[in-house]
């Protein structure tokens, strides 16, 4: 029998009779000629027929046919004597051509289409590098003795203490959909020392910019036995550079379509000290930031551009952010305790990562809670750990959409999303 190929695979089968199947991509008419383009997984492959077939584009179909070898087709070979099997017909055609070089839906055409819109290959490429890059994270953790959990995304109670959450009825109970896995990931700190999840977080704040959305994929890593916050911050180093090497490897082709450079991850990552910064901010922008607890969009864009000036990286740690401004379980710097052992990871000038160090001593979460005014009792499931003895550890997120949006340099994240869920769209 004649078993599939895929397109890409056509000029190794000059000569031989192979079957190819996908979609009708494109149909031309000349005038003693006809070409069909069928677009699958791995690309274009060009069907020549001398009679005309009236296919409406996006048919799926299977197609036997001689390869020969073609300068001018894609890949440089084509199919010749087709026979041709409709599998499906569509009903109605897509929202705009998805043969067209440039897409020429707008954003909320293009969102509100997605299970069609998406078959463009533009549109396609940034979901094939989320997906190489998700495939180096895992590599990469998984080489340096991590284990992959996965943990429960229904919470009895707030994440991080934060009022943003989305509330579900469990069963005639209160829960809550969960903000990041951080609670589950450090107690297993106590079970594996290092751990990593992929998965869906949920975020219930009323943002509604260009970066923002209620529900993301959130890259999480948790380990044991830290000297402090720069450890995890080389952890991060060699994720994101096996992020990076995994998609120059594997979604070559997608980096190629859109015409992007795929920035390789320094061995060491520059950091500058978040009052440093402001320091820096203060001399060079005309604002003064100093005595802020956070730093502005505006204000991180600037320091992404001085890391590539000064250190020609596009990638820069900024650490020791205010504690005041970091969640309850933020390990302080001893020396000066308004200030914590954590950093923010900033990549074209965006804010990507955020870790550092936890809290590891059972009496210290108790402080912290007291101190912003909590209720221990509302976290006895979580603190149960730390009352049974845990190193010192610590961990870092990294939103993958974001990720992606930054590194194919999209405007929007929603560009880099599959189905985004955010203040205003639910469906698709």
């Amino acid at each position: 029998m004649i078993s599939r190929i895929l397109a890409a695979d056509l000029p190794a089968h000059v000569g031989r009779t192979v079957r190819i199947a996908g979609w009708l991509h494109r149909r031309r008419e000349l005038k003693s000629v006809s070409f069909l383009v069928v677009r699958d997984r791995s690309g274009l492959a060009q069907v020549v027929l001398r009679e005309p077939v009236h296919l409406a584009e996006e048919t799926v179909v299977e197609v036997t046919g001689t390869v020969a070898a073609n300068p001018q087709a894609p890949g440089g070979a084509e199919l010749a004597d087709p026979v041709i099997d409709v599998l499906s017909a569509p009903v109605e055609p897509p929202p705009f051509d998805l043969y067209r070089p440039v897409v020429s839906g707008t954003l909320p055409t293009v969102l509100d289409h997605a299970p069609v819109a998406l078959r463009h290959p533009r549109l396609r490429a940034p979901f094939e590098i989320a997906a190489a890059g998700v495939a180096g994270f895992r590599a990469t953790l998984d080489g340096l003795g991590f284990v992959e959990t996965s943990t429960p995304k229904i919470v009895a109670s707030a994440t991080e203490s934060g009022a943003n959450v989305f509330g579900i009825d469990y069963f005639g109970r209160p829960a809550f959909l969960a903000q990041s896995p951080q609670f589950f990931k450090q107690a297993l700190v106590g079970v594996f020392e290092r751990v990593y999840e992929v998965g869906p977080v949920f975020r219930a704040e009323p943002h509604d910019t260009a970066r923002h959305l209620a529900q993301y994929t959130s890259l999480d890593a948790e380990l044991g036995f830290v000297r402090d916050h720069r450890d995890v911050m080389a952890v991060l180093t060699r994720a994101l550079g096996g992020m990076h090497a995994a998609v120059a490897e594997r979604a070559g082709a997608a980096v190629a379509l859109l015409g992007i450079e795929v920035p390789k991850v320094p061995e060491e990552i520059p950091a500058i000290d978040f009052a440093e910064a402001q320091e820096l901010l203060a001399r060079h922008t005309g604002e003064d930031p100093r005595g802020e607890p956070d730093l502005a969009p505006a204000h991180e864009r600037w320091l992404g551009e001085w890391a590539l000036r000064e250190h020609g990286s596009e990638f820069l740690f900024v650490t020791g952010y205010p504690m005041v401004k970091r969640p309850f379980y933020t390990h302080p710097d001893p020396a000066v305790p308004e200030r914590s052992r954590s950093f923010d990871l900033l990549f074209r000038g965006l804010e990507l990562v955020t870790g550092g160090q936890r809290l590891h001593l059972h009496a210290d979460y108790l402080a912290a809670l007291a101190a912003r005014g909590e209720d221990p009792a509302a976290y006895e499931g979580y603190l149960a750990a730390f009352a049974h003895g845990m190193p010192p550890h610590g961990g870092f997120a990294i939103g993958l959409e974001r990720w992606t949006s930054r590194l194919t340099g999209a405007a929007n994240v929603r560009q880099t999303t599959l189905f985004p869920r955010d203040l205003h769209r639910l469906s698709p």
